[in-house]
């Protein structure tokens, strides 16, 4: 087990005062949950940054247990996507439930808390999201007004030797061009740091690139951006024609 180390985040003090309460509750509910978002990030590399939220993250079971919990005990509770996030609310101020991803392609699942990375929070004791699974979940958010790429390579840099390489590149085997696109944007932004991505990892990643060249193009025409983005790349399945990857919800007047 890692010493705790300590997340830092530049907020209010009413906003302190609301996750060190809603954490304190957390733990006392023995639902088990992980922590992500910038507290996790702040304590595996040490930046420190502005947010508006803390981010929890649990099982798909267990994600009504903990908004029942809260809601119990006169918190506003909200399911904003019953396939992925939820919010604890008070006043202003809320935390996310999340057990998916915004496209459903990465759950959380009993393997990320096999690994115990803790961190003092809001002086709560918590387990952090593992380093490989960080990097899994937000590999993946790449939006116009979001983007966590410096994430993902200041993850590799601070926590490289704590990312197991061959679990990340089984969760991204379908997508294993993001993982590819992270590695190389990794080597770019470090060049003298290039050694802490394993050389089996670059070489199986150029072998797949250049197998995938000698096959013939696909028959269906589909944008994957929707893994990224389900709003800026809304104009390719609604006016260019290609299939859609990512189911849009219903619109009602």
């Amino acid at each position: 087990m890692d010493e705790p180390r300590e997340g830092n985040a530049d907020v209010s003090p009413e906003a302190e005062a609301f996750y060190t309460e809603s954490l304190k509750l957390l733990k006392d509910s023995s639902v088990p949950f992980l922590l992500g978002g910038t507290y996790a990030v702040s304590a595996y590399t040490g930046i420190t940054r502005p947010t508006k939220d803390i981010d929890v993250f649990c099982r798909g079971g267990d994600f009504p247990r903990i908004l029942a919990y809260f809601q119990d005990r006169g918190f506003t509770t909200e399911i904003e996507d019953e396939r992925w996030i939820g919010k604890v609310k008070h006043g202003e101020l809320f935390f996310d439930v999340i057990f998916n991803s915004a496209a459903a392609i990465n759950p959380v699942t009993d393997r990320w808390f096999e690994e115990d990375h803790r961190a003092i929070i809001c002086g709560a004791d918590v387990q952090l999201i593992p380093p490989t699974e960080m990097v899994f979940s937000k590999s993946f958010v790449q939006m116009r007004h979001k983007y966590d790429g410096p994430d993902v390579v200041h993850m590799i840099l601070k926590q490289h030797e704590r990312i197991d390489w061959k679990r990340l590149l089984g969760h991204m085997e379908q997508y294993w061009e993001v993982l590819l696109m992270h590695v190389l944007n990794f080597r770019f932004i470090y060049p003298t740091e290039r050694d802490h991505i394993p050389a089996w990892l670059l070489q199986e990643l150029l072998d797949r690139l250049n197998e995938r060249a000698k096959l013939p193009v696909p028959q269906t025409r589909i944008c994957r951006g929707r893994l990224y983005s389900r709003e800026d790349y809304l104009i390719d399945v609604t006016e260019w024609g290609f299939a859609d990857v990512v189911g849009e919800e219903s619109k009602h007047g």
